[in-house]
């Protein structure tokens, strides 16, 4: 079995790769090239309670699974791990190489506590995406990226004051919001790739309902859409989004109510029958759904047509 280690704050994180103390006890950046455990990181689960975005532009770092995936990093690639996600390292690692590029950002919860970024962390949902859902940056945008970098750890290298750590976070917020615009631009350029597998969900519906699993399983649900097309809840959903303009949720939910005009219109069934073949547990959340959608209930969806 593999050895586990938890990170718990920046100077544990300093501390696992064989680095000094950090400069702020909220936020670093570590560059691979300066990383100087080897022994630490092979083999290991890394319980990391701490914000990270890594870039990684070289194979040297070894494999990298993270959640039930291996991924190799490419050229220009980004990763985004929030606090209490699991990340194993498999084989060796290189280190203390000047030539390595790549580096990690770090951050503790407590940074962005009392910031405007606290309340919309979340809506960053590439940070629940998997690896290999990661962002692939072109050069300008890479440039975009560390120049903000380089401005975060010039904040925390020189003497803090008041405002200090307002002007992190506020890179930090930046950061984010041009990884968000660049991975529009990543699901825009892949829009065939993205295309094919709303197809592919639409297809899984369908059969869903086609083997009657609902009435064993229930409605289907985000997770096993997403798990069934090996993709992360979240990616799913923003996928969805972009290219229809409804999330997973939302189409399963309009999906289901489509069906259920069909069986409306075309069987006698009771309302209620028709609420558990279509997995829902209370006939009355049918309802409610149904009602919120069209407007009427299903009975008085039936009875009008």
């Amino acid at each position: 079995m593999s050895n586990t280690i938890i990170i718990n704050s920046i100077g544990q994180a300093h501390q696992a790769v064989g680095l000094v103390k950090p400069k702020h006890p909220l936020v670093s950046v570590v560059y691979v090239r300066d990383i100087k455990t080897v022994s630490d990181f092979r083999d290991v689960r890394v319980i990391n309670n701490l914000y990270q975005i890594g870039l990684k532009s070289s194979n040297q770092c070894g494999e990298l699974r993270y959640g039930k995936n291996s991924y190799d990093y490419e050229e220009g690639t980004l990763v985004f791990t929030a606090p209490g996600q699991v990340t194993e390292f498999k084989g060796e690692v290189e280190v203390g190489n000047q030539d390595m590029e790549g580096w990690t950002l770090l951050f503790h919860p407590d940074l962005i506590r009392k910031s405007s970024l606290s309340d919309k962390i979340n809506q960053y949902t590439f940070f629940s995406y998997d690896v290999t859902e990661a962002l692939h940056l072109s050069d300008e945008e890479r440039r975009t990226i560390e120049e903000l970098l380089d401005k975060i750890i010039k904040e925390y290298s020189q003497n803090l004051d008041r405002h200090s750590q307002h002007l992190i976070v506020s890179n930090i917020e930046l950061l984010l919001d041009y990884c968000r615009r660049f991975y529009d631009r990543q699901f825009y350029t892949r829009t065939n790739l993205n295309s094919d597998i709303v197809s592919k969900f639409e297809r899984l519906l369908k059969e869903y309902y086609r083997n009657d699993r609902a009435i064993n399983s229930g409605l289907p649900n985000v997770t096993f859409c997403a798990n069934e097309l090996s993709l992360s809840a979240s990616y799913l959903s923003d996928l969805l989004k972009k290219e229809t303009g409804k999330t997973t949720h939302e189409h399963i939910h309009l999906f289901v109510v489509n069906k259920a005009k069909n069986i409306l219109l075309n069987s006698s069934h009771p309302v209620s029958e028709i609420a558990y073949s279509l997995g829902f547990e209370y006939p009355q959340h049918f309802s409610n759904l149904f009602k919120s959608k069209t407007g009427f209930s299903p009975r008085d969806y039936r009875n009008m047509n």
